[in-house]
């Protein structure tokens, strides 16, 4: 029997999506998706996260302005995946248990989990049917913002924004360190020398043009973790405490 290997195909090229054509998903196809989502494996099967479809375009222009992205207000389908223990406190209530292990850390990143996951099925299932996808980490950037415009209660925080529609725009295939630097067999490996190590990989990533600035070449990976690295988004810096703030304690 002959093996459908067209979504491995796929999921190999996958590249960021920012720019797309100015035509709706029809609503079929975001049932669908979202149906691939509800049928996503979950810690315990407690299903512990939801989704906020943002169909309002100023709630957009608020989230692109949180994001710092002013293409996230343009883009078709924005949903936010949500960790959610609010749900499943609000039923241990209605049956009569009082318990704040809502809040506990194990069940805060069984939260995170099930959304992430939730997310990259329901991605997966977007770029089989040609679609283009955007992952936005970037609605961290004021959580407590994002938390009040999305009206989230106590044991629900925002874990990931994902970006859906029609492609406008053909980026090149980024380049990825080879696996020998993250694939390890029974022990983590450390290496003595990284930078020597992802040298090559260091002098690839010059070659790579981001859409974001399109004449320019990025840096070489190991510029852009230091960068990175030392980058300091001030409210982000503060997530923990805003995690504190949704009712969840470490």
């Amino acid at each position: 029997m002959e093996k459908d290997c067209s979504m491995i195909r796929k999921q190999l090229k996958h590249r960021t999506i920012r720019e797309f054509k100015n035509q709706p998903v029809p609503e079929e196809v975001m049932e669908e998706l979202l149906e691939v989502a509800r049928r996503t494996a979950t810690s315990n099967g407690m299903q512990a996260y939801s989704i906020i479809r943002i169909t309002d375009p100023e709630q957009k222009k608020v989230i692109s302005e949180i994001s710092t992205q002013e293409y996230v207000a343009r883009v078709p389908e924005l949903m936010i995946f949500v960790a959610d223990q609010f749900r499943n406190y609000r039923i241990a209530m209605e049956k009569g248990t009082e318990t704040d292990k809502a809040g506990d850390m194990d069940r805060f990143m069984q939260g995170v989990t099930d959304a992430a996951i939730a997310a990259q099925n329901l991605v997966n299932a977007a770029e089989s049917l040609d679609l283009g996808a955007l992952y936005m980490g970037s609605i961290l950037n004021d959580a407590k913002k994002l938390c009040e415009v999305l009206k989230l209660p106590k044991f629900t925080f925002p874990v990931v924004g994902i970006g859906i529609g029609y492609p406008n725009q053909d980026p090149q295939l980024k380049p990825r360190f080879n696996n020998r630097y993250r694939v390890f067999e029974n022990e983590y490996i450390v290496f003595d020398d990284y930078l020597k190590e992802l040298k090559e990989y260091d002098e690839e990533m010059t070659t790579y043009y981001d859409l974001r600035n399109a004449n320019k070449r990025v840096d070489c990976f190991s510029d852009q973790v230091v960068a990175k690295m030392m980058a300091d988004i001030k409210r982000r810096s503060e997530l923990g405490k805003f995690i504190l703030d949704q009712g969840f304690y470490f």
